[in-house]
């Protein structure tokens, strides 16, 4: 056991095997071949897993912090345990700290927790007064690493313990009784719920179940059922959906952290920022010597922004540092499915890869709801229900409302309520593995030209009302919508394309063109108004720029 000031701190049965070998010769250098021998003595892993575990114990030490150092680096040698060490005889424990639980099964984390104490915090009170809470969010952003902690958080106050049961490995909805029954150590009998709520009837007690969505109405059945029967019981879920059970408390889980756009950035600054904290921390890991320089940051910026703040296509990223290098890698990123392929060998088979990742909730939609989605993702930023219906809806289509509301329930479209009228959008990488199920799917081309026809018809009474409306008025209507008028003239004067369209999307778009070159003159900005005219970056480079001569302007 490992005890700080007296209480034993949790380290991964990795690290903790790393660190016994390096005590054990502490001061003399350790081989990497030796400590991954004594470490995984059964496996072949790679020396990047003796970096990750020797990272996450430097960090559970606090190596580093306030001049103290416990583990060197050798480099092409190995490493040493170099602080001071003496031997004691102490009595064994006799009882946990804190009045822990006497068992229970919570994972411990491997590698630090970026970016997340104020939510662990504020779901650990939630969850006192909640007896049932749902964590929901997209694919790989954290779900699971929050659950586990706030259930660590939290363990004490349940005499019979916090278990975690980990549903992703289901193929068969009717095993989730059985999988929670296993977890706890129950044998299961002819009916497995009923022997589950007698066993819990009288016990306080935590369970987490992880990664409801694929058997979510065996799940909601379950949790219903056992909160009923045994009072003393709290359920923590995640999901990418709500399980929308009874007395069900939701939690969408945000990204992490990124910087404004407005400002530059040394590194100092830009490590304020969770998430790039998080790319910080695992490039480390993945690279030794890393050190984030000023000149990286952009590049680290871009990758950070591009890939939407989640934790999971951050660490593919960093983890591919060492191929490419911090900039290469900011060049690559349009081609990230194919790029951001190593994840940890031990992962869920869904977590290895970012393609896998959305694969996973793709697969899981009805094909309605694909096809939905598939169409969406021509739109290059924010998008109004009404937008949404004459692109992605077939003619016949009267579910076109329903589709995208279950979409932004399961975590695949965001959704902005305030204003007057609700916004929405895809994040960038659902938008691009999106725009690739199009292309495949035949029904690009089609989509394509519905999307710069009503951006043609959204604009036809702009010109008009550029003359009546105030220019900040008129600008918080149509500004919003450029990032979509980029993105019909980009399909419009593709070689694909239609460009009658594109000329009308043009010239309907003028107004906007002259509003923003008037508010950037008036402002001091230099800045062409041409250069809005410029696509931004889509889904595939066959866009081009529009070297348009218009008579005036």
């Amino acid at each position: 056991m490992l005890l700080e000031d007296g209480k034993p701190l949790r380290l991964g049965s990795r690290a903790f095997d790393i660190l016994v070998t390096l005590v054990e010769g502490a001061g003399d250098t350790i081989p990497r071949d030796q400590l991954i021998a004594r470490t995984w003595p059964d496996t072949v892993v790679e020396e990047g897993a003796l970096r990750v575990h020797v990272a996450a114990l430097r960090r559970a030490l606090g190596d580093g912090r306030a001049g103290r150092c416990y583990v060197a680096n050798n480099p092409g040698r190995g490493y040493a345990f170099v602080a001071p060490v003496t031997c004691e005889h102490t009595p064994p424990a006799t009882a946990r700290p804190n009045g822990a639980a006497a068992g229970d099964n919570l994972p411990a984390p491997l590698t630090r927790i970026v970016g997340r104490d104020e939510v662990i915090a504020a779901l650990a009170t939630q969850l006192a007064r909640r007896r049932f809470l749902t964590i929901v969010g997209a694919g790989g952003i954290g779900k699971t690493t929050v659950a586990v902690s706030v259930a660590s958080a939290v363990r004490a106050s349940y005499k019979d313990g916090a278990w975690f049961v980990g549903l992703a490995s289901l193929s068969d909805p009717d095993l989730v009784p059985s999988a929670l029954g296993a977890a706890l150590g129950i044998q299961p009998g002819a009916n497995p719920v009923q022997g589950l709520t007698a066993w819990l009837r009288d016990k306080a007690a935590l369970i987490v179940l992880d990664n409801c969505e694929h058997v979510i109405d065996a799940a909601a059945a379950l949790v219903e059922t056992v909160l009923k029967a045994a009072p003393g019981v709290s359920i923590l879920t995640t999901s990418r959906e709500p399980l929308r059970a009874e007395g069900e408390t939701l939690h969408r889980l945000a990204a992490l952290e990124l910087p404004p756009h407005s400002v530059d950035f040394a590194a100092g600054d830009a490590l304020h920022y969770s998430a790039v904290e998080l790319f910080n921390e695992r490039a480390m890991a993945a690279v030794d010597g890393f050190a984030l320089a000023d000149a990286d940051v952009p590049a680290v910026l871009e990758i950070c922004r591009r890939l939407d703040g989640i934790p999971l296509a951050l660490e593919l990223a960093a983890a591919r540092v060492d191929v490419f290098g911090v900039r290469d890698l900011a060049g690559h990123i349009d081609d990230r499915f194919h790029v951001l392929t190593g994840g940890r060998r031990t992962a869920l088979p869904r977590h290895q890869t970012l393609g896998a990742a959305l694969d996973w909730s793709y697969q899981l939609l009805p094909e309605e709801e694909r096809a939905v989605l598939r169409r969406l993702s021509v739109f290059a930023g924010d998008f109004a229900l009404e937008a949404a219906v004459a692109v992605a809806a077939e003619p016949s289509s009267s579910d076109i409302v329903d589709h995208v509301a279950n979409l932004v329930s399961k975590s695949l479209v965001a959704a902005d309520p305030r204003g007057e009228v609700a916004q929405y959008c895809l994040l960038d990488t659902t938008r691009l593995y999106a725009f690739e199920k199009l292309e495949s799917s035949g029904e690009l081309q089609e989509v394509a030209r519905r999307h710069a026809e009503y951006y043609c018809a959204l604009f036809a009474p702009a010109d008009v009302e550029s003359e009546t409306r105030p220019q900040a008025e008129w600008l918080a209507i149509y500004g919003r919508h450029l990032d979509n008028v980029r993105a019909g003239l980009d399909w419009a004067f593709s070689p694909e394309g239609d460009p009658r369209i594109g000329v009308a999307l043009t010239v309907a778009a003028v107004p906007l063109w002259d509003q923003h070159f008037s508010a950037s003159a008036a402002s001091g900005s230099s800045r062409d108004w041409r250069a809005l005219m410029v696509t931004r970056r889509r889904p595939r480079a066959r866009g081009c720029s529009f070297p348009l001569r218009l008579a005036g302007h």
